[in-house]
């Protein structure tokens, strides 16, 4: 047979009913051979080898994908249907010939061909078969002695025997129609198959890929069906409100909410009962963690046909970020705002006081005071230099522009500052400042006036602290991980920060201290804000704080610190 006619063995594999309808033909031939015929010696040979070749095609349905033998497979089939031909025409020979109740055996064989070679193949074994049956015919009536299948014998036989040539051409008829019929359904149905194959695939792949999107989506999803039960979960979703989808899928979305967020229980339900929608709504949760989190949350009813509800869906994403991002902006505004208004108030005010500081010193001189009046002009003048101070820190609040960024030598202006505070007010001789790094030089990005001041105010708001008592700061330079960052530690062992301030130390105005402006630390964070770098702090009550300062380095020389600039550093 001609390879266009081969079957291709995955074929037969999915027909459901090849093996059936195999197996069935092998069985009734089986019973008429064995049974109805007594098993004759003329057949024995052909029926074992047509047993082992039924045998091999159900063993390589069975294995399927096992066997990768087509060629082999191929073959296997085709002896099969060639041997099935020649035990078919040896049983309507033997039981008949042309009136042989057996005839109907080649249907089941062209039926069985249609599964596996479709059209054209079962119209070639129909060929076969037509064949087959008129050769068993003429040699059932030959002339006893003659055994010569020639012309002039067949002319005989269709000119003699009418009945013959019309039950011959009748059944070669049937052959060919069902052989049409059954290959031209098979056709159509293995088409079928395979758009819906393709259908399926395609379906397969969009579900996919759109369970892989839903599932992977930073907000969280989740989908309730009309009568509250969860039915989609995703990963952001058990992440964002502590749950496990397999732990909640197909549980009432009351039940599994009612105790951390029962306030998500009523938006979903709500668009159930009363098919409300929000489009944006915030609500606060407790999460798996047992902390309270912003929500944002937004709902859709779902509907099918003629306005049916099928349940709600609800896209929802943790709001902690972005409330700390709002809160910053908002203070950065504050920030602003204070700023303007300390230049104004420093312009309008600074000037008189200077005139009435002036004049009131000038006075002090020239007046001969007693008593009580000394105690009020000498308050006077104390209140007027505080005044003074407030306003210098207010214009060092205002005033802190774009910056002028250089390569600035870190250890070198440490050094600097620490010479200037052993000149402040705030410093005691009780108070050591020290230095500790693994590098002489360290040069970092920024402007160097402005880290001056940031360091100069970071060093008297640790003396303030002190309060008299003995106290230690040192300053550490310390290598990130990251060679192009360098951090810088001042730290203090004084009181420390109490944990419900925290939040409220860069404020500007706050202040704990009887003295204080309340600007030192919001300058020191102005300047950071200014300068791009990360500024952290901590503290804890009785231990002394840290704050911790991010630099980007320029330039680091590995080498040890002279003794020299130890000394010239320690206090």
């Amino acid at each position: 047979m001609g390879a266009v006619y081969f079957m291709e063995s995955k074929n037969f594999r999915h027909q459901g009913w090849f093996l059936p309808l195999r197996l069935a033909t092998y069985v009734i031939l089986a019973a008429v051979v064995v049974f109805w015929m007594g098993f004759p010696e003329f057949l024995r040979m052909e029926f074992i080898v047509y047993s082992i070749f039924s045998l091999g095609i159900a063993v390589t349905i069975a294995l399927g994908k096992k066997i990768k033998l087509r060629a082999v497979t191929q073959m296997v089939v085709f002896l099969q249907f060639l041997f099935e031909i020649i035990i078919d025409s040896a049983v309507i020979y033997a039981t008949g010939n042309v009136n042989s109740p057996f005839s109907a055996l080649f249907l089941l064989t062209i039926i069985s061909a249609a599964l596996v070679y479709r059209l054209a193949g079962t119209l070639v074994i129909a060929s076969l078969v037509s064949v087959a049956y008129t050769f068993i015919i003429w040699f059932g009536l030959r002339t006893i002695g003659n055994y010569e299948i020639t012309l002039r014998a067949l002319k005989t036989i269709f000119a003699t025997q009418e009945s013959v040539f019309y039950s011959i051409f009748i059944h070669i008829l049937i052959f060919y129609l069902v052989a049409f019929i059954s290959g031209y359904l098979a056709e159509r149905l293995s088409s079928q198959n395979k758009e819906l194959a393709d259908t399926s695939l395609a379906l397969k792949r969009a579900r996919l890929e759109t369970d892989d999107i839903l599932r992977h989506l930073n907000s969280g999803l989740l989908t309730v069906d009309a009568l509250g039960c969860i039915i989609y979960f995703n990963q952001a979703a058990e992440k964002i409100l502590g749950y496990r989808e397999e732990e909640v899928k197909g549980m009432h979305c009351e039940a599994v909410f009612s105790e951390r967020m029962p306030l998500l229980a009523q938006c979903l339900m709500a668009g159930i009962r009363r098919q409300i929608e929000f489009p944006r709504k915030e609500l606060d949760i407790i999460n798996g963690e047992r902390r309270q989190i912003p929500l944002g949350l937004s709902t859709s009813i779902l509907t099918e046909e003629k306005n049916v509800l099928r349940g709600v869906i609800a896209i929802f994403s943790d709001l902690t970020e972005a409330k700390a991002l709002e809160n910053k902006v908002r203070a950065a505004d504050r920030l602003a705002a204070v700023g303007e208004l300390s230049a104004s108030i420093a312009h309008e005010i600074r000037n008189p006081l200077a005139a009435i500081s002036g004049s009131v010193e000038v006075l002090k001189n020239e007046l001969q005071l007693s008593g009580e009046n000394v105690r009020l002009m000498e308050l006077i003048i104390k209140e007027s230099h505080r005044l003074s101070k407030i306003l210098s820190d207010f214009l060092s609040y205002a005033r802190i522009g774009r910056p002028n960024y250089n390569k600035v030598e870190l250890c070198h202006l440490i050094n600097d500052v620490v010479e200037i505070i052993q000149h402040h007010d705030s410093f005691k001789a009780n108070i050591k400042i020290n230095l500790e790094t693994e590098d002489a030089i360290v040069y970092v990005a920024g402007d160097e006036d402005l880290l001056k001041q940031l360091l100069m105010n970071l060093t008297i708001n640790a003396c303030e602290a002190f309060e008299g008592r003995d106290g230690m700061i040192t300053f550490k330079i310390v290598a990130a991980s990251n060679e192009n960052t360098v951090k810088l530690l001042v730290c203090d062992n004084g009181p420390g920060i109490p944990h419900g301030i925290f939040d409220k130390i860069f404020q500007p105005f706050y202040s704990t201290k009887k003295q204080g402006t309340g600007l030192g630390l919001a300058i020191v964070h102005r300047i950071c804000s200014s300068l791009r770098l990360n500024l952290g702090v901590d503290s804890q009550p009785g231990a002394g704080t840290i704050f911790i300062i991010e630099f980007q380095s320029f330039f680091r020389n590995k080498k040890v610190a002279t003794d020299e600039m130890e000394a010239a550093l320690t206090c």
